[in-house]
């Protein structure tokens, strides 16, 4: 019986293909499913022979501390580059922009409160 292995909901493109080559690398068979037309269903990547879980959940767990550690360093190398914008950054490039996204925000949380709370 096939056993989930990895949970594929909101993993990026990059992280969901290295993944998949190194259970092909070490010669796990699994197979994938996806979310569905209306992204309902659960996509992962399952086992095929449940009896290789714990040495892919080994493999697993090793690649996934190395991505951590690699993808926290390359983040605080941008943000010491200041490639990473802040949120005043963000509202200094674009003021106009910023003020009516935080506008239309305000709004649909006035609409969707205003029912529950008289003010």
């Amino acid at each position: 019986m096939a056993k989930l292995l990895f949970r594929m909901r909101d993993v990026p493109d990059d992280e969901a293909e290295e993944v998949r080559e190194l259970l092909t690398q070490n010669e796990i068979p699994f197979f994938e499913t996806f979310a569905g037309n209306w992204g309902i269903s659960m996509p992962g990547l399952w086992l095929v022979d449940e009896q290789q879980f714990d040495e892919a959940r080994a493999l697993l767990d090793e690649y996934q501390e190395v991505r951590s550690t690699r993808v926290k360093s390359q983040y605080l190398k941008q943000r010491e580059q200041g490639e990473i914008r802040t949120f005043w950054e963000s509202f200094r490039a674009e003021p106009v922009r910023f003020s009516v996204y935080l506008g239309l925000a305000a709004l649909v949380l006035f609409l969707s409160l205003r029912f529950f709370v008289s003010f």
